[in-house]
């Protein structure tokens, strides 16, 4: 019989703690991108296109906003557990 996914994920020593980690530093690389590309927009270097610079901004709008989502519903899942009757 085959693995399951949350097994194999234990196994490898994938858990739901790692991939919050990588969520976060994907999301922090896209902002730093984002900001960086902003600023040589602004000081008008010509390698670096107005439409490269908005889609590195919408990426990140993205993944922060997932992030965001993501942390919402984690701390309404630990509430509805902690207000469970036992």
């Amino acid at each position: 019989m085959g693995k399951s996914l949350t097994n194999a994920s234990y196994e490898t020593g994938e858990g739901f703690l790692d991939a919050m980690k990588g969520a976060l530093a994907t999301t922090s690389q896209l902002q730093r991108e984002s900001g960086l590309l902003n600023h040589e927009v602004t000081l008008e270097n010509p390698t670096v296109s107005l439409e490269e610079t908005m889609l590195a901004s919408v990426k990140s709008n993205i993944a922060f906003q997932v992030t965001l989502q993501s942390r919402n519903r984690i701390v309404q899942a630990y509430t509805d557990v902690m207000n469970m009757q036992v």
